[in-house]
């Protein structure tokens, strides 16, 4: 039995080594053979160097250095497109996905379930973040045509079967939390307890968790297109009682208004709206764009332990 893990990794040079004696002190007492592989999404600290080196002492240890900074998602996806195990484990390098839950995953796959989720129950990151994440995974699960378990982000296992399927889909927009659920296997949840990061600092800004969330919504729900429906219904019917009060002020009150008076208002907010649904739009059709460039997912700059590039 073979196991595979998949790390990326960007400006971790002090978590690198930690992470790699962590999940090596887990698997002490499982029978099962290891490959450790990093992905290096183009850091500008020594983590480069530091996985050379590591993988020059440790033949198990593997890594795929890109050429520049892909992306979170892109960069899982190069990792596992190189992996050979029966069983592959996503996890980030920051030590937030905790190494002592691996023998666990490995009993619940063992039990038979093809992909097993580990489930934030309680998050230790500032307020805005834990906030902003329980309005995203609210919204994320309502609205997307499959239900993606909320709190669960890209710390799993996934059954060889399940890892084969998942590398054929080559969408240039990868939301992995969303792609694996939507395969439809039956699963496994882990709840435990997120840790604050202890070394370096994050490479997830504000904005790379936007862009991530909007692959999100967009490439699992149709429900920003289909709000033009729900506001239009909306804008029709606060018009109607517009024109009433309107109507009734003139017939009652006596009271004349200019029809500039009230176009004015109705244009402004309309404008607004336009505004909103053309953005919607200019999201979908940049997807579409990006799919039709038909790109490579990521490149790669060289490799170390890795035998054959696929």
């Amino acid at each position: 039995m073979k196991l595979s893990i998949v790390l990326p990794v960007f400006n971790e040079q002090d978590n690198i080594s930690p992470v790699y004696e962590k999940i090596l002190a887990q698997l002490e007492d499982q029978d099962v053979e290891t490959e450790i592989i990093f992905v290096n999404d183009g850091s500008k600290d020594q983590s480069y160097l530091m996985l050379r080196e590591l993988a020059f002492k440790d033949k198990h240890v593997k890594y795929i250095n890109l050429t520049r900074n892909f992306g979170h998602q892109v960069a899982l996806t190069a990792g596992l497109d190189f992996a050979t195990g029966d069983a592959v484990i996503t996890m980030d390098c920051d030590l937030q996905d905790p190494p002592e839950l691996i023998p666990e995953m490995i009993k619940k796959w063992q039990e038979g379930y093809k992909i097993i989720y580990t489930r934030r129950k309680i998050r230790k990151d500032k307020f805005f973040k834990r906030i902003t994440a329980e309005i995203y995974y609210s919204l994320l699960y309502r609205f997307s045509d499959n239900k993606i378990p909320g709190h669960i982000g890209d710390f799993r296992l996934l059954d060889k079967k399940v890892h084969e399927v998942l590398k054929n889909m080559r969408e240039k927009s990868r939301y992995l939390r969303g792609m694996v659920p939507w395969l439809g296997y039956e699963y496994a949840i882990i709840d435990y307890e997120r840790p604050l990061r202890t070394h370096g600092k994050t490479g997830f800004s504000l904005l790379k968790m936007i862009r991530l969330g909007m692959n999100g919504i967009l490439s699992f729900s149709l429900a920003p297109l289909r709000l033009g429906l729900v506001l239009g219904f909306f804008i029709i019917f606060t018009g109607i009682i517009f024109f009433l009060y309107l109507l009734l002020n003139y017939l009652i009150n006596d009271q004349f208004y200019k029809l500039l008076e009230w176009m004015a208002v109705i244009n402004y907010t309309l404008i607004g709206f336009m505004f909103i649904l053309i953005w919607i739009i200019g999201e979908y059709v940049g997807k579409i764009f990006r799919e039709t460039q038909n790109r490579p997912v990521y490149l790669i700059n060289d490799t170390g332990n890795i035998d054959k590039q696929e």
